[in-house]
């Protein structure tokens, strides 16, 4: 009797238990995170995972960790960052605001260099926002807000869902898309031009947290991405008059809808000039930088030229014999190889 008598009070402490977590969903315990925390725009892996010594990045010149870096405030903590929206007295999350152009361009800097000064001013603009689209007209609600999974950069696979081919997936049969088959991605000729963060002064940054850069466009980089040729970008950093050199893939909204000529990548004078070791991608004189424009191969053992400056007292000056720079291949990018190099040195045999 006494046996079952405990059986009996055990099993209602049980049930009398479960009915208190399990008795709604309110009251069951909750996850230690949402899966936005694992986002890319909540945590900024990328900029932490490329400035690592592990990946050769930015921290083998400085010797400071990410952690101690203001960069690492550069994060969406919190929904309100995109989606608060104030009524008379009140704030309120909303869709709208979250999908706004002006919302993202509030964070990506270079995107909105492109879009509303350097296109806009020459006329130039996105074939897709001529139409008046937007950025959430491409871009998915996994991309934006996580899809549960922790990635280390936004060009590593599975990150990213937009593609070209999402929308374009009945290509015209041209000729150039034949012969480039699909070695070359669609950004290596639809896309006009990249904006370059030159000469990022770390010093400053670091001690005052201004930012101090000259921005540079009108050309693109070439380098190899997920098994195709891509468009990639270029920074040069400047610590200590030590000196950094960074190539990484990259899409600049800045698409033109006939892609480039044949002549505009093969047989250059870039080429030439690469190729006899003469090639000089900025020039400095009466106090401006200028830099090329067009098409340039980002290659192993160039000799890139570069021009490196010291920032004091709001003015800019030529850091002398500058030390050759550290090179990292970031996001996943590799320089192209001799053999594809040497096709781009060749003379176009057709016209488009």
């Amino acid at each position: 009797m006494r046996e079952g008598t405990l059986i009996f009070i055990f099993v209602i402490f049980v049930l009398v238990t479960a009915s208190i977590f399990l008795s709604s969903d309110e009251e069951a315990p909750l996850p230690d995170k949402n899966f936005f925390e694992n986002s890319l725009h909540y945590t900024s892996r990328g900029m932490e995972y490329w400035y690592s010594k592990q990946q050769g990045g930015i921290e083998t010149i400085t010797e400071i960790p990410y952690a101690d870096l203001k960069c690492k405030n550069c994060h969406i903590s919190t929904c309100d960052t995109c989606h608060k929206k104030t009524v008379g007295s009140k704030s309120e999350y909303s869709a709208k605001m979250g999908r706004s152009q002006e919302t993202c361009l509030k964070c990506h800097e270079r995107e909105g260099l492109i879009i509303t000064k350097i296109d806009k001013e020459n006329n130039t603009l996105d074939v897709h926002f001529q139409k008046g689209m937007q950025c959430m007209d491409c871009h998915t609600k996994h991309e934006i807000h996580g899809d549960g999974n922790t990635y280390n950069s936004m060009k590593q696979q599975g990150a990213l869902e937009i593609k070209c081919e999402n929308c374009h997936d009945r290509l015209v049969n041209h000729l150039s898309h034949v012969v480039h088959g699909q070695r070359v991605d669609c950004t290596a000729c639809h896309l006009r031009h990249v904006a370059t963060c030159y000469n990022c002064h770390l010093d400053t940054f670091i001690q005052q947290g201004i930012k101090t850069k000259i921005p540079l466009s009108k050309w693109i980089f070439l380098m190899n991405y997920n098994g195709k040729v891509t468009v990639a970008n270029m920074q040069t950093f400047v610590y200590q008059n030590k000196t950094f050199l960074l190539f990484a893939p990259m899409f600049s909204h800045s698409i033109m809808r006939e892609g480039r000529q044949c002549g505009e990548c093969h047989d250059t004078e870039i080429i030439k000039n690469i190729k006899k070791k003469k090639f000089y991608p900025v020039t400095y004189a009466n106090g401006q930088l200028t830099n090329i424009s067009g098409v340039i191969p980002v290659i192993e053992n160039i000799e890139w030229n570069f021009i490196f400056f010291n920032y004091a007292n709001g003015e800019w000056s030529i850091i002398d014999n500058a030390a050759i720079p550290l090179i990292q291949y970031a996001g996943f990018g590799k320089p192209l190889t001799q053999e594809q190099f040497k096709k781009l040195e060749k003379a176009p045999t057709f016209k488009k």
